[in-house]
């Protein structure tokens, strides 16, 4: 049947299309309320790859995770374990960039699901869009605890006597979290010169910080920063899984690599310009982030000093080392905290439209409360808002115990190659099965799609199995690495939501308020 449109009163228009489960359009194509709220399209290419380049923060993040890399396998595994991240990620991005291409919407994931699946798909996607929007908001939490907690870090490094305390570090998270807030309900039209602000001090204060580091600090050797591998401070024996664990330092800077998806209904020319910012700014990261840690390496001073600093930061002690002053220290640190915390602007508008689509497609419990768009700030605001008591309820954790909130920053990361993985399988399946029902977008691998796929769930499979493990032998509940079963719980707690509300709400995304 041929696709028709329906004029809304909104002035929105839905596609109806034919029964049918590929990538062409879904079966359903409800016109209702939820399906009215839309919002405006006001990105062009460069305030989209800005906000691309500066949401995965990966110098900055790199900064902030060094601990887990020198806690197990030292330099080794950061310097090549970020070659590995950055390969599979940029697999992985390449690979959802082409789904992008076809269908840009903030759904993302959980559409494509729907639309790939040859059976239970929706079940499936369902379950992909209770997994996607737990692990995003769990990764909003990232940069307001390290932001956070290296402010107190600072603090420590200003007055040693100064003893931290875990609830005013979750005090300052809260803290980081107001103006981001008041930015994304209040100047969404400034975000976007915001976004290419902060893609410029992305970019600008990198090579200061290195020349600052290169200048003050003495080097070390070509052998301590490429050939060094260091085993047994965890207690972990087998180098393979040393390493492995190691990598989570060097695989959270590139956590997020769809976020920019996620803004595609407030894109101009979205098939375009979402594919194109999705790549070029994981490159580009990987660039940064590459140099940054090579810097470090050949400059930090003392490894154990470095390692064991009561800052909680091993990269303020490096920084202080290199400097030989607390000012110059704060100075350093302020050029990775400031793009980092702009980085958060767009990570919580990211996550603030995945949750509103998920609403919007029913997903939610009372989805029609948490769907609506503000009409006079053009915003999902109670979408926002249920992101935000998400990430405030999250906080809380940290005041029991730091390990059990770090397993939810690794959780983030986990559940977020979960739900890569899901869409990718099912794309390659299609591949083999069903190719013509595959239509080609602006953005097409070509002949190269299938290996970079299957090089996407390779990597995805890889870091999803060794994120879960504890960081540190013999595990204790102090230790332990809570992120699987915080996430088998949210996939339990989406199965149970299914037999109860989603089989009788549910009935897939709608392509009804995609617009070109």
């Amino acid at each position: 049947m041929a696709d028709v449109q329906i004029e809304l009163k909104s002035g929105g228009a839905v596609h109806s299309a034919a029964a049918g489960g590929d990538l062409r359009g879904p079966e359903n194509s409800s016109v209702e309320y939820r399906q009215r709220q839309k919002l405006d399209r006001y990105l062009n290419f460069f305030s989209t790859l800005a906000f691309s380049v500066t949401l995965l923060a990966s110098w900055e993040t790199a900064g902030g995770s060094l601990a887990a890399g020198l806690y197990n396998g030292g330099p080794a595994v950061i310097v090549y374990g970020i070659i590995v991240s950055a390969l599979g990620n940029l697999a992985i991005a390449a690979s959802l960039a082409e789904l992008a291409s076809i269908h840009p919407t903030a759904g993302a994931q959980y559409h494509w699901t729907y639309m790939l699946a040859p059976r239970y798909r929706r079940f499936l996607s369902f379950f992909q869009g209770w997994v996607t929007v737990f692990s995003w908001a769990a990764l909003a939490c990232i940069a307001p605890y390290f932001i956070g907690t290296e402010i107190e870090g600072m603090a420590v490094l200003s007055h040693p006597e100064y003893e931290a305390k875990r609830w005013q570090g979750t005090l300052l998270m809260w803290a980081v979290l107001i103006l981001p807030i008041i930015i994304n309900i209040f100047a969404r039209r400034v975000l976007a010169v915001i976004e290419v602000a902060a893609g410029v001090m992305h970019v600008i204060f990198l090579p200061v910080t290195i020349a600052t580091f290169v200048i003050l600090a003495p080097r070390n050797s070509n052998a301590f920063v490429w050939d060094t591998f260091v085993s047994g401070l965890s207690g972990w024996q087998n180098p393979g899984v040393v390493y492995s664990v190691g990598l989570l330092g060097v695989i959270t800077p590139f956590s997020g690599v769809d976020g920019v998806i996620h803004m595609s209904e407030e894109v101009n020319n979205p098939k375009v310009t979402v594919p194109r910012s999705m790549v070029w700014g994981t490159l580009m990261n990987f660039l940064m982030a590459f140099g940054y840690v090579i810097a470090i390496l050949y400059c930090m001073g003392n490894y154990a000093e470095a390692l064991e600093s009561p800052t909680g930061y091993p990269i303020i002690e490096i920084a202080y080392q290199a400097t030989g002053s607390k000012a110059a220290t704060y100075v350093l640190m302020t050029m990775g905290i400031l793009p980092a915390w702009i980085a958060f602007f767009n990570c919580l508008a990211s996550v603030t439209r995945l949750t509103w689509a998920f609403a919007r497609d029913n997903g939610l419990p009372f989805s029609d409360f948490f769907v609506k768009v503000d009409p006079y700030y053009k915003i999902p605001i109670r979408a926002l808002f249920l992101v935000t008591t998400l990430v405030i309820a999250l906080s809380f954790i940290q005041i029991g115990s730091s390990d059990a909130f770090n397993a939810i920053l690794s959780l983030s990361t986990l559940g977020l190659y979960i739900s890569y993985l899901i869409p990718l399988v099912l794309l390659v399946l299609k591949r083999f099965t069903a190719p013509a029902d595959i239509p080609q977008g602006s953005y097409s691998l070509g002949q190269w799609g299938l290996p970079i796929n299957l090089t996407a769930i390779l990597f995805a499979t890889y870091f999803s199995i060794f994120l879960p493990f504890p960081s540190a032998l013999p595990v204790t509940g102090e230790n332990m690495n809570y992120a699987g079963p915080v996430l088998g719980f949210v996939m339990l707690f989406a199965c149970g939501d299914w037999v109860v509300r989603g089989r009788h709400k549910w009935n897939g995304p709608s392509m009804g308020y995609l617009r070109e």
